[in-house]
């Protein structure tokens, strides 16, 4: 984490049927470049509000946050004046982060999980593991002069910043791969859309131990 993000645990009221952890968290990260807040509760109903200066942005984290079960709040404001590269990329590193927070040691987790998704003529594989190791093989590649999605524009190269962000922060295993497809917009949704469903599954707790030899992740 940067100096200059902050992170706190939001408080839960006691519950006297269980003592499980509510798995919330929540990050503020500030920059000369990007000012950003963003929190999860991962084990929610898919309640998102976000808002990025980028709106096509902001459905693919509403997607995220939709199709994995999970609540995500996203603030942003960004020097959208110069790029939108500093606002994609610094939005994925701190929900990477609110995310590791709010896993914590990843007990009971059920740590691996795949999909392929379609989308109209889009296909798209995606795997993923909980492993405390950070890889991304993204294998969805757009031509230098793909014009960009909504107003402003999103540039579809800057997906592989954002996941290369989050993955890093979030210590996570990611695999992407093009199937098939055509269209742009159904490419990128449809990595967005499978991401969040493999996101759905890893993170759904299913035992008590830490599902690692090691006995940590």
């Amino acid at each position: 984490m940067s100096p200059a993000a902050t992170m706190s645990n939001e408080p839960n009221e006691p519950n006297e049927a269980t003592t499980v952890r509510r798995r919330t968290a929540r990050v503020a990260r500030a920059t000369k470049e990007t000012s950003i807040e963003v929190s999860v509760d991962l084990d929610g109903t898919g309640v998102t509000e976000v808002s990025t200066g980028l709106p096509f942005f902001d459905h693919m984290l509403a997607q995220l946050g939709r199709h994995g079960g999970i609540d995500l709040t996203v603030a942003a404001v960004g020097d959208l004046h110069v790029d939108a590269h500093h606002t994609v990329e610094d939005v994925g590193i701190a929900l990477g982060e609110v995310v590791a927070e709010a896993l914590g040691d990843k007990a009971g987790v059920t740590r691996f999980a795949s999909i392929s998704l379609p989308l109209d003529e889009a296909l798209v594989d995606v795997a993923l593991d909980l492993s405390g190791r950070p890889f991304l093989a993204y294998t969805i590649e757009f031509p230098p002069d793909t014009p960009g999605l909504g107003t402003p524009p999103f540039d579809p190269q800057l997906a592989e910043e954002f996941w290369r962000a989050f993955i890093t922060a979030a210590a996570i295993t990611l695999h992407v791969r093009l199937v098939t497809g055509r269209n742009t917009h159904h490419i990128v949704e449809a990595s967005f859309k499978a991401v969040a469903r493999c996101l759905k599954q890893a993170i759904r707790v299913e035992g008590g131990g830490i599902p690692s030899t090691k006995g940590t992740l």
